[in-house]
């Protein structure tokens, strides 16, 4: 049955090649396998196990023999009980060799799956800032969580398969010390059955890799939907059956897979269990002509039979657990492929530490910039959607020849028109990305000598949608500094202008702030953020128009709390308010890629150029021109709590 995905708008059956899909390289398997070498001693001991287990089963056919030739035949009651008190004993051991191989096997998966997550988890941090942007989150998530779960449930299972290739191996070698003929007549058999196996296997891996790329595709969509903003969205402007139409649609090509994997799976099976009963017949009909002819006796034609089923037995096993198989290589591929990205942003091998509890300089020296284009930093089979168009796409330039100075302890104001490059530039200046050419400097070092947790420690960044993760207030204040004390808590709250709030909730600072800290109002949300920034306590603040989008109650908190995370601070602030920039040392004026002026917001003014400009149409209005309530502190209230417990407003 042929199976119909459709990605990035385009239908793909899945034996055509589809670039949007994660192909399985050759050397995957190889490249499994070098994990094992941390656990290479538990292997060996695992090994050791399964071979003392296939003694043990292969003994107990001959144990059978002794019984029915020795003992039945003879009627010799000691020989029959002796040879059933034996089997039941090595019944006992083979229970507790089974229970160590279950453990050590569990120990060598778990091990295994344990350092490829925690490898590829560290990976993923190191990745730019634009893999996140053009990433699907949920497919992401899928990818290092639900489908590494997926292959440690499994990998254990292969694991303990492997005891049946030392079954096989074992078997056959008792085999033909009973009769040669018959060891034969099974070896001719096997590869009979193999070719066609093999055929079955790599149908299976591909409608694998399929099902993966139709369930995390799933995912994504469910992750946005059902997030808090998207199920907010989704309520206000969504269309519920198209939206369950697509559900169904993407559901519907799960199912179709899973059928498909399921009866191929099925296949495999039912070929091994034939050959099993082809050969059990040909051995009765030929091994009991022999025994009629006197080449052998009755045990060993019984001992031939028993172990014809401990040989075919491991061999079914194992090719009802080939489709697992395939998926655990199908899910290591889909890390390894996401572990060959290569991060753009590396810390260099001798990188420096940054001067701290000092507030350096800014320089910008002949910056040009371009985003990376989507090859460069994602992957197609992490975006859905990405287009053909997209691939090797190159990016416009959005700084070209960037050159500035901000002193130490000032505050420089960026203004200019909407895209003209202002978050660029402070994007830089956190190392967010790096310039394609020119240099950017913090203290007099190229950003690209520093170390990354020395420059983490140093700038400090609150953007205009301040981020909280779905714990207490507590818990997203210490993320900034985990050793903070319950005092220092209190006084970062003061500073920005929250504490009062928090106060007043019923848990304090044990209440929860909701997902991405949606109970809370955008006013309080940035103050926290505030908070937090003062708890780090950097050296240079970067503000991406943090009271954008506030009503004037919630800005004025803000703004207030932001004079005190500001002093003795080197800043770089996206201001879209008179009262920031007439208080700005220097005043930026980006336009097109470039800074066009600058200067003061009096000596700008008096240049009558682009700044002039801006200042007549959109911050010289009889509204906006008036005193803001941060400029006169004094007689300033702190607005009501929009916070509700509960069921936070806002």
């Amino acid at each position: 049955m042929d199976v119909v995905l459709r990605f990035g708008g385009v239908d793909k059956s899945d034996d055509d090649p589809d670039p949007w899909v994660t192909k399985v390289h050759k050397g995957t398997v190889r490249r499994v396998l070098t994990y094992f070498r941390p656990h290479i001693g538990k292997v060996a001991l695992f090994v050791l196990v399964a071979a003392l287990e296939a003694l043990i089963v292969v003994a107990t056919p001959l144990l059978l023999k002794e019984l029915i030739d020795e003992g039945i035949v003879k009627n010799d009651v000691g020989v029959v009980v002796l040879m059933a008190c034996i089997t039941a004993g090595l019944a006992f051991v083979a229970a507790a060799l089974a229970l160590v191989s279950g453990y050590i096997s569990g120990k060598i998966g778990e091990g295994i799956t344990y350092d490829l997550r925690v490898q590829a988890l560290e990976h993923v941090r190191r990745l730019p800032i634009a893999f996140f942007t053009r990433t699907q989150t949920g497919i992401l998530v899928g990818r290092l969580h639900s489908e590494l779960i997926m292959a440690q449930q499994h990998f254990t299972g292969l694991l303990m398969a492997a005891t049946g290739v030392v079954m096989v191996v074992v078997v056959l070698a008792e085999l033909i010390y009973l009769s040669w003929l018959v060891a034969l007549i099974t070896l001719v058999l096997i590869p009979i059955f193999l070719v066609p196996w093999i055929r079955v296997g790599r149908v299976i891996q591909k409608r694998s890799v399929a099902q993966m790329d139709a369930n995390t595709g799933l995912g994504g969509l469910l992750q946005e939907r059902f997030n808090v903003q998207g199920a907010m969205l989704s309520k206000l402007f969504g269309r519920p059956a198209e939206e369950m139409a697509e559900f169904k649609e993407r559901s519907g090509k799960i199912r179709e897979i899973g059928v498909s994997l399921s009866v191929w799976g099925r296949t495999a099976f039912v070929m091994m269990a034939l050959m099993a009963s082809l050969a059990t017949a040909l051995v009765y009909g030929i091994g009991g002509g022999l025994v009629l002819a006197g080449a052998f006796q009755l045990g060993t034609l019984v001992a031939i039979a028993t172990l014809l089923s401990r040989l075919f037995g491991p061999i079914t096993q194992l090719s009802g657990m080939q489709e697992l198989a395939q998926t655990v290589v199908v899910s290591f591929s889909r890390v390894f492929e996401l572990l060959d990205l290569k991060p753009l942003i590396r810390e260099r091998p001798d990188a420096v530490d940054l001067e701290k509890n000092k507030a350096p300089d800014i320089e910008f020296e002949n910056v040009r910039f371009r985003y990376p284009t989507a090859d460069e930093v994602s992957l197609a089979s992490l975006e859905h959607l990405r287009t053909e168009r997209e691939r090797g796409e190159v990016s416009p330039d959005v700084l070209r020849d960037v050159s500035f100075h901000v002193r130490a302890g000032t505050l420089t104001a960026l203004v200019g028109p909407s895209g003209a490059g202002k978050s660029t530039i402070t994007h830089l200046v956190s190392r967010l990305y790096d310039p394609n050419s020119g240099t950017v400097r913090v203290g007099g070092h190229d950003l690209r000598d520093l170390t990354f947790e020395s420059l983490r420690d140093t700038v400090g960044v609150v953007s205009q949608d301040a981020y909280l993760f779905h714990d207490t207030i507590r818990e997203n204040l210490l993320y900034a500094r985990p050793t903070a004390t319950e005092e220092e808590l209190v006084e970062a709250c003061k500073g920005a202008q929250i504490w009062d709030l928090i106060e007043s909730l019923p848990l304090g600072l044990d209440t929860v702030s909701g997902d991405r800290g949606y109970r809370m109002s955008g006013g309080e949300k940035q103050r926290l953020a505030i908070a937090r920034l003062l708890l780090k306590a950097p050296s240079i603040v970067v503000l991406d128009e943090a009271t954008a989008h506030l009503d004037s109650e919630s800005e004025a908190a803000v703004q207030r709390a932001l004079k005190t995370a500001l002093r003795d601070r080197t800043s770089m602030v996206i201001a879209h308010r008179l009262s920031t920039i007439r208080e700005a040392d220097q005043i930026l004026v980006i336009d097109g890629g470039g800074v066009r002026e600058s200067g003061t917001h009096d000596s700008l003014l008096a240049a009558g150029g682009l700044y002039a400009e801006l200042y007549r149409t959109q911050f010289a209005n009889p509204d906006r021109d008036a005193p803001k309530p941060e400029l006169e502190e004094a007689e300033v209230e702190e607005p009501e709590p929009a916070i509700q417990y509960m069921g936070f407003g806002g």
